[in-house]
């Protein structure tokens, strides 16, 4: 029996990925928020889509697109969903298809339902936590029913080999001086290391779904990028560590930014 939260949030993920594609087949027009960061048509039309399925759950909603809500208010949420519209706006503006729907809820901190949509290939994933359970699917339409997501997925199972090998995710192109330590750590202990590069909270899914050893990131991100992600690995028993606090990742923070972390059993 699925949980009604995780099927809400599959629907709402679908819905999303829908009006994110009509937009990304159009000329659409790039703003730039307070932040620097990009912001497009399909960011806008995809967060509605998730607070129309959302808001009636009566749930509180930390969305990358909506106003944040004062602390005060928000520390006194038990539980609350954590939303990014559209992680990896600068992959969708460069139209190469590693941009990702991500809607996890979180309680006492912690994330305890995911649901990573790839609305460009049509691959869905999704974790339940407390059921130790992560499930992918490679679905043909948008417009699937939930029990055909259940009926096309495959258990999530990460790597369990233990070889001098070792898959890091990270950028292909540029890495900063934290993330280089970090592989050269690796070396020094006697390890070869390639190289997996993927965008937006696919990142996560490499390693849940076996493609990947690690994933250290040591740059900045917001609980909306990490939370369904972050779902999805514990669900499958890895481990997203803070560099900071050295305990998992926390949500519902006071400062939404997170900590440097690092994804691995």
């Amino acid at each position: 029996m699925l949980n009604k939260n995780l099927e809400l949030a599959l629907k709402a993920s679908l819905e999303a990925g829908k009006v994110i594609m009509d937009v990304y087949d159009t000329a659409f027009d790039v703003e730039i928020k307070d932040d620097k960061s990009p912001l497009t048509e399909a960011d806008k039309k995809a967060n509605d889509v998730i607070n129309s399925y959302l808001i009636p759950t009566e749930i509180p909603i930390i969305s990358e697109e909506n106003k944040q809500t004062d602390y005060d208010i928000r520390k006194t949420w038990e539980t609350c969903w954590v939303v990014d519209p559209v992680d990896g706006t600068k992959e969708f503006i460069k139209r190469n298809g590693e941009f990702t729907v991500n809607i996890a809820l979180v309680t006492n901190g912690k994330p305890v339902l995911g649901v990573i949509y790839v609305p460009a290939v049509k691959t869905i994933y999704f974790a339940n936590v407390d059921n130790n359970e992560a499930f992918k699917a490679d679905l043909e339409s948008h417009d699937v029913t939930v029990e055909t997501i259940l009926k096309q997925s495959k258990p999530l199972k990460p790597k369990n080999n233990i070889s001098d090998r070792v898959e890091v995710v990270g950028s292909r192109s540029h890495m900063n001086q934290d993330t280089l330590d970090y592989v050269e750590s690796l070396k020094a202990a006697g390890k070869e290391v390639e190289i997996v590069s993927k965008g937006s909270s696919l990142k996560f899914c490499l390693v849940a779904e076996g493609n990947a050893d690690v994933y250290p990131r040591y740059a900045p991100t917001m609980e909306w990028d990490t939370a369904a992600g972050q779902a999805i690995c514990n669900a499958v028993g890895l481990q997203v560590i803070s560099k900071e606090t050295n305990k998992p990742l926390a949500y519902n923070k006071e400062n939404l930014l997170n900590s440097y972390f690092l994804v691995s059993k």
